[in-house]
């Protein structure tokens, strides 16, 4: 059944349906003047391939959101399947016994870009233009550099991490 109210899905059954919605388990990543930050984000996209654009949404008020757009960079990085302790690691689960959500991450940071973590699959991007939308904000990012990971994905769907798993094709 579809209920509405005011002309908008429930909340509290957008979240439901939302929740069952895989999505590819990515970490964002920024460094410059104002510091560095990395946070779990489930929200990303492709744009365009004309210029390569990507997108993501983050929490208005997150450390993060002020972070990307005061460096003007960020990077997405595509955690592969086993990474789900950095997952966990950046959407805060062990802030008070790990303060530096960085600390013990194998990474590296090309000059004047934003932290890569080792074995993902990142978009190195420059902040091209941010859009309010509700509580969050959805930031666009041309595309500078890619590294191909070649791992398969870690995905999240209703509360849990997940291995993605192909079908056989037939014929």
């Amino acid at each position: 059944m579809v209920r509405q109210t005011n002309g908008l899905a429930p909340r509290e059954d957008f979240i439901s349906a939302m929740r069952r919605v895989a999505a590819s388990v990515t970490v964002v990543t920024s460094d410059g003047p104002a510091g560095r930050a990395g946070a779990t984000v489930s929200a990303f996209s492709s744009v365009s391939a004309d210029p390569p654009t990507v997108l993501v949404c983050l929490a208005a008020q997150s450390r993060i959101a002020g972070v990307v757009q005061e460096n003007g960079r960020f990077c997405v990085n595509v955690l592969p399947e086993g990474f789900s302790d950095i997952a966990d690691r950046f959407a805060g689960r062990h802030d008070a016994i790990v303060p530096d959500r960085f600390d013990g991450i194998e990474m590296f940071a090309p000059r004047g870009s934003a932290p890569v973590i080792d074995g993902a699959t990142a978009f190195q991007c420059g902040l091209q233009q941010v859009i309010r939308s509700g509580s969050h904000l959805i930031l666009l990012g041309h595309v500078h550099s890619v590294l191909d990971g070649a791992a398969p994905p870690l995905a999240y769907r209703e509360g849990a991490y997940h291995r993605v798993v192909p079908h056989a094709h037939a014929g």
